[in-house]
């Protein structure tokens, strides 16, 4: 098992995130075995793979879903220090940790307006400043001022995903593009430091793929926050990424830039079950697509 790549001067930064030695089992099936990966700070980094790789049980380790069988996770958050998120709780993880997640399936509230779905994601604030509901029931002036704050953010990630207009409508409503850039905007409320994707560009069409890049692209240069993106549209995963984690059975099998990925015959093989020298041949229709 190969180590995860990590800078080689000795007084470089540590990762935003470091997965070391992470194994889930579930009775006698092994789902992820033995994986190491950093994530550094300020870049995109994707998890791809063919479907079962395990890519999706790394998500509910790093977010509390699942408690992991063996291994540490370690977020070196900028403000709090070093927190280990396998020995937390998995609401604690998103309100204290900053970790926050989209999903494969969409999980917007369907009867509430797309600013409602945004101003929920805020109740942990909310909840702390109503004093736990008697400062909101009175309305005291601390309240007040969060509740407000809270509308402004969710205003703003509206106008940065193009739903300012759709602001007041249900969220059963929105497309299935809007709903997606809904879901981003959503967890941004909540001022993450870790960005979970959850295959966000399934289900779109080539401009919302393109929209989709450059709304990415904007978050992590804007707010300098570490994303992780699980995608299999690789026109999506060569054109933003900064670092690419290969996953098979459940193992990392190869780990680099987008030009190390898309000539590694290991993710090849993985890919396309090609062991002939064909395989550099076969790579342009798959895993060496480039952005439109």
């Amino acid at each position: 098992m190969s180590e995860p790549v990590v800078a080689e001067t000795a007084n470089a930064a540590p990762p935003l995130l470091a997965v070391e030695h992470l194994s889930m089992r579930f009775g006698g099936l092994v789902a992820i075995d033995d994986v190491s990966f950093n994530v550094v700070d300020r870049a995109i980094t994707a998890i791809i793979g063919p479907n079962g790789a395990g890519k999706t049980t790394v998500f509910n380790c790093l977010t509390g879903f699942y408690k992991p069988t063996v291994g540490r996770l370690t977020l070196n958050h900028p403000a709090k220090g070093r927190l280990f998120l396998e020995r937390m709780d998995g609401f604690r993880i998103a309100q204290q940790a900053g970790v926050a997640r989209t999903f494969q399936n969409i999980r917007l509230f369907p009867a509430m307006t797309v600013l409602e779905n945004l101003i929920v994601a805020q109740h942990n604030k909310l909840m702390k400043a109503s004093r736990f509901t008697i400062g909101g029931l009175l309305r005291f002036p601390g309240y007040r001022h969060a509740e407000k704050a809270a509308i402004d953010l969710a205003c703003y990630w509206l106008d940065r995903v193009g739903l300012t207009e759709r602001a007041d409508m249900p969220a059963s409503g929105l497309s299935y593009g809007q709903q997606r850039r809904a879901e981003i905007a959503r967890a941004m409320c909540i001022e993450p430091v870790l960005l979970c994707l959850d295959e966000p560009a399934a289900g779109l069409n080539p401009r919302e793929t393109g929209e989709l890049r450059e709304l990415l692209l904007a978050i992590k240069e804007q707010h300098r926050i570490g994303i992780i993106l699980i995608e299999h549209d690789m026109s999506v995963v060569m054109g933003i990424s900064d670092l690419i984690v290969v996953f098979d059975y459940g193992r990392k099998i190869a780990e680099g830039t987008p030009a190390q990925i898309r000539r590694d015959p290991t993710v090849i093989r993985a890919y396309l079950g090609e062991e002939s020298g064909e395989a550099d041949d076969l790579v342009a229709e798959a895993i060496h697509s480039e952005p439109a």
